[in-house]
């Protein structure tokens, strides 16, 4: 039986833009990273420059990873990026502390990352939020050390992308927005309970599952706005 491809997501271009939002506290800590994975500072001016030039192409994002394009002059590269992705173990834990809290899963779909969350996800011992070690990539362009400020631009980007939907964080660590929903249904959905041994199944969390329908719901009109507007006026 073959595997199920894995699930892709394309963000369109990013127009050019200036500098200076302020940014959310988790796209800052994205960017902490981008800047402790630069060899040095020529390199992530440069790719800084690059990312608000809107040198950088769609970015499809995947489990593990994004690829894009990016022009630099008269030349054009093509770069993949690089996140280890969650283990069964810990995309499981992961999904239930969303599940813990009423209002997680609505604070992401609304395009927030609580940050208690995040401490709990630590307190658990995943690694949602990425450090500079973790980020790995390759372009085709002939520098000699990886990232380059092609690659450096694309991650600075991939920042901009995780402010606005922290999903898209998620999916670079293997829990795309599907599946999160998809298990967060599967955990707080009622099941027949083993006729001998009556009492062992967890009681359904009404709360968690009222939460997540209208999570939704709520998801689908964010939707409909993010296809008008999508607020990029970070860092």
């Amino acid at each position: 039986m073959s595997a199920s491809p894995r699930p892709v997501t394309t963000h369109p271009r990013l127009p050019a833009r200036r500098g200076g939002g302020a940014g959310t506290w988790w796209s800052k800590a994205v960017l902490r990273a981008v800047e402790e994975a630069a060899f040095s500072v020529a390199d992530l001016r440069r790719g800084r420059t690059l990312a608000r030039a809107g040198a950088v192409g769609s970015i499809t994002v995947s489990e593990g990873g994004a690829l894009a394009a990016v022009t630099d002059g008269q030349d054009a590269w093509t770069v993949e990026v690089t996140v280890p992705v969650l283990d069964d173990g810990d995309a499981a834990a992961f999904v239930e502390l969303v599940a813990a809290e009423s209002g997680r899963i609505g604070a992401l779909l609304a395009g927030q990352l609580p940050h208690s969350l995040v401490e709990a996800v630590e307190e658990a011992g995943v690694e949602l939020l990425p450090y500079g070690g973790e980020l790995g990539s390759a372009c085709t362009c002939d520098a000699w050390l990886d990232p380059c400020p092609h690659a450096l631009a694309v991650l600075t980007q991939l920042a901009w992308l995780i402010q606005a939907d922290p999903f898209v964080l998620t999916h670079l660590r293997g829990l795309s927005r599907d599946r999160v929903l998809r298990d967060l249904h599967a955990l707080t959905s009622p099941r027949d309970p083993d006729p001998g041994s009556p009492g062992d199944q967890p009681a359904l969390d009404d709360e968690v599952l009222d939460d997540l329908v209208v999570a939704e719901d709520a998801a689908v009109r964010a939707a409909r706005l993010l296809g008008r507007e999508r607020p990029f006026d970070a860092w």
